[in-house]
């Protein structure tokens, strides 16, 4: 099964002993303080999906502190599936990728029926939850330790672009937004091998590559290896994209590139590509692209449809693109590209 992204919390019963709603003096859970501080240390978001009055609630995770843990909480009397739901749309993840704590039955088969592939677990088995393997990456990079916090600074940059009167370019143009391209190092390598895991939607092939892997990659004189950094004046999403540019003696292959869904809305989902497009025309190569078809990629497909790629070879969901380059993109206005090459 895939790693999990977020676990979704019930409140009354489940994080404490109790019911709001009833008076009850409230107890937290034993041990889940120390389950969401790790979890968060691991790179796991966390949210909630509680039946109960919205401020009552927060008011009290706020005095047990734990409400700077929950992004997106859902509290309402809507039923725990649409609320999960709702924080999946709000997280941009796959429904796959999420997990339910409850301590009732019903409400853990009702979200199980609406969701099937999010995976229910009984707060009576908290003790355990640190040993789930879908709950312990292997390593946790800088970026993944910081993820929290950067959807934090992204839940600003959304309330600013609402309240934003005017064009969404305007608004994009004052983000002060800095694109950095280059060639992936040692220290990169860790979070690159964490997108090939984690990144669904704009993936090209969906194909993981282990840290070994990517070592090998990033020292062959046959393979590029690029990563690129996104930057604003709320702060930095980290490191938020690969290519794997196969370079023979005529042509360049990208035989890998993708893009965090986090960063779609800011309009920089094709910079990496076009700088590969414009990289290759100005060496005189043709240029190439692999892709393979997923169940969650149809949006790379897009990408690569609408930016003047063409089949030239096709078995099953495994795809050969080529770029004749007639068309040479150019960078959005409102973002500034640093190339480190």
């Amino acid at each position: 099964m895939k790693m999990a992204k977020c676990v979704v919390w019930d409140l009354d019963d489940t994080l404490w002993h109790g019911t709001l709603s009833a008076g009850d003096d409230l107890v937290l859970r034993d041990g889940v303080v120390n389950v969401i501080k790790t979890l968060d240390a691991r790179g796991i978001l966390q949210s909630v999906a509680s039946k109960n009055n919205h401020d009552d609630a927060l008011r009290k995770l706020e005095e047990v502190g734990l409400a700077e843990y929950f992004l997106y909480p859902q509290i309402n009397w809507n039923s725990k599936s649409s609320s999960v739901a709702a924080i999946r749309e709000k997280l941009n993840i796959g429904i796959d990728t999420i997990m339910f704590v409850d301590d009732q039955p019903f409400e853990r088969d009702e979200v199980a029926f609406v969701h099937p592939d999010v995976e229910t677990i009984d707060s009576a088995d908290l003790g355990g939850m640190l040993s789930m393997p879908r709950l312990s990456p292997t390593v946790v990079t800088e970026d993944a330790a910081r993820r929290r916090q950067m959807y934090l600074e992204d839940q600003a940059r959304n309330e600013a672009e609402l309240a934003h009167q005017g064009a969404s370019d305007e608004f994009l143009g004052g983000l002060d937004m800095i694109f950095t391209i280059s060639r992936a190092k040692g220290g990169d390598l860790l979070r690159l091998a964490e997108l090939t895991e984690r990144t669904n939607q704009l993936n090209s092939t969906g194909i993981q590559y282990s840290h070994q892997q990517l070592e090998e990659l990033m020292h062959s004189p046959d393979h590029d290896l690029w990563v690129c950094e996104l930057t604003d004046r709320y702060g930095s999403y980290g490191k938020i994209g690969v290519a794997l540019v196969e370079k023979q003696d005529d042509r360049w292959t990208v035989n890998l590139l993708l893009m965090s869904c986090r960063t779609v809305s800011k309009g920089v989902g094709t910079v990496l590509l076009s700088f590969l497009l414009n990289r290759a025309a100005e060496n005189g190569k043709r240029f190439f692209a692999r892709f393979r078809r997923t169940d969650r990629n149809r949006q790379m497909l897009v990408t690569y449809q609408l930016a003047n790629f063409r089949v030239v070879w096709r078995e099953g969901n495994d795809y050969l693109y080529e770029n004749d380059l007639a068309v040479r993109p150019e960078y959005p206005g409102y973002i500034k590209v640093k190339i480190d090459a």
